[in-house]
């Protein structure tokens, strides 16, 4: 492809070329050759409008759309030089399509500027990233739910505070992630839907003299419509804004899990087993088996919480409409992009491959007085006395329990009724900790009906 010295499209306002050092600073190519498929989409779309409405020929409209896709499988197959002195993409593929059609390249820029076609490549690849997470969230749901149907009734301890609190069931457990990435599947689509409007047309920041028709460029380019202002056209970048919001709060989210399976499939709790796909070994310690995946994804956060501030920090002086800052919007939003699709796909894979170790949830849920509530809520309801004197009787038979180095269930009778005289023999029956998760029957409560409910219910969203 043709090389140049100088940067050609700046024309006869400047005598001279670039320096190296603002070559360096100026060119963008390095990063934004990543919209090579979307600027070639968007410059198809744009000379078949320009045909439509008499602006350039039929026979020029066809020579540009068939050189674009020659350009494409060169940049596809690794044939194409990319030249930092020709600074960004759009210019890259102009140059190389007048390599191939001739001056009928130069007519493709009528009636656009790089401010809108930049805008208008950088939507559609956002836009090919909320595709690709909602992907990976529906897929990371369903083996949420196959974990949560096959332990719809195992118990576990729940916790607050990292301490045993009540019982709950895996598969409850489980379903509160699933509820989680839901949310984070609603943000995805619901952004998709508000930032689905083409910028194409726009033009530097004011619009366009030509009679272009941009709602055909709109359709051909799968957008709703077109963006309804051309200096919020050219300047928006809230798209990239939301995409960040949500990967944040999706990494987030990623993140907790992975530090619940660090802590689960430690050797003080055992409640799941890792598979060697996800683990790591010591090179020293040969009875190692890391998460490392699991402590990565945990790390990622960091990387895409950077980027959003990063981006946000860049646009929060700009005035109307665009300027150069706007070049550095790219970089964190690609680096956010894979590294929250990989942290999907790592999760993904770890919460399908692992295995539960129902003994050891069982054996845990029975410790810690963890039906110390179940044991208040049967004295209010069989004794009628008010909660806060039998959270005191319960706190009191608790100190007795530990005391003698025990757990509720194993208190005797006429120990419990030293505290409390009233207290009959089928208290018994609300302390084991099965009994206590079978009692939660409210909506999104634990016990394994409630959890069978939600998990059918997500099932028809997902279908």
């Amino acid at each position: 492809m043709t090389d140049t010295t100088s940067n050609q499209m700046w024309g006869g306002r400047f005598a001279a070329g670039p320096d190296a050092i603002m070559e360096a600073i100026n060119a963008s190519i390095g990063f934004d050759k990543r919209l090579a498929a979307q600027d070639i989409a968007g410059s198809r779309a744009h000379a078949a409008m320009l045909a439509a409405t008499g602006i350039i020929s039929d026979r020029d409209a066809e020579a540009m759309r068939e050189g674009l896709l020659t350009v494409l499988s060169e940049i596809e197959e690794g044939r194409f030089t990319f030249s930092p002195a020709l600074e960004d993409i759009h210019m890259n593929v102009e140059a190389r399509l007048k390599d191939l059609v001739g001056e009928a390249a130069g007519r493709l820029h009528t009636a656009r500027s790089r401010n809108d076609q930049v805008a208008t490549d950088f939507r559609l690849w956002v836009r090919d990233q909320l595709d690709a997470v909602e992907a990976g969230l529906e897929t990371l749901v369903r083996a949420c739910l196959v974990q949560a149907e096959a332990g719809a009734d195992w118990v576990m301890p729940g916790f607050t505070h990292l301490q045993v609190a009540q019982p709950v069931t895996w598969g409850h457990h489980m379903m509160a992630y699933v509820e989680m990435f839901g949310r984070d599947l609603g943000r995805v689509r619901d952004a998709r839907v508000r930032m689905n409007e083409c910028p194409l047309g726009a033009a530097a920041l004011a619009g366009t003299s030509f009679p272009i028709d941009r709602e055909m460029t709109a359709r051909e380019l799968g957008f709703d419509r077109p963006c309804a202002n051309s200096l919020d056209a050219v300047s928006d970048r809230d798209f990239a804004l939301e995409f960040l919001g949500l990967a944040s709060i999706c990494a987030m989210h990623l993140s907790r899990l992975a530090e619940e399976l660090v802590i689960w499939s430690s050797a003080q709790f055992r409640f799941v087993a890792l598979s060697d796909r996800f683990s790591t070994g010591s090179s020293i310690m040969p009875q190692k088996r890391n998460p490392d995946a699991a402590e990565l994804i945990r790390a990622k956060i960091g990387r895409i919480f950077g980027a959003n501030v990063a981006l946000m920090t860049v646009m929060k002086g700009l005035p109307l409409a665009y300027s150069k800052d706007m070049q550095e919007d790219k970089e964190q939003v690609f680096d956010a992009a894979d590294n929250l699709l990989l942290a999907l796909a790592a999760m993904e894979g770890m919460v399908r491959d692992m295995e539960a170790n129902r003994e050891a949830l069982a054996a845990a849920a029975g410790h810690g007085f963890s039906t110390a509530t179940d044991l208040a809520d049967w004295l209010v309801r069989a004794l009628d006395m008010p909660f806060r004197e039998a959270h005191h009787v319960t706190g009191s038979l608790v100190a007795l329990a530990e005391r003698k180095g025990c757990d509720l269930p194993d208190l005797t009778l006429a120990e419990m009724q030293a505290v409390h005289a009233d207290i009959r023999a089928d208290v018994f029956d609300v302390l084991g900790v099965e009994n206590s998760v079978a009692s939660r029957r409210s909506y999104g409560g634990t016990a394994p009906d409630q959890v069978r409910s939600q998990i059918a219910r997500w099932k028809e969203k997902l279908s």
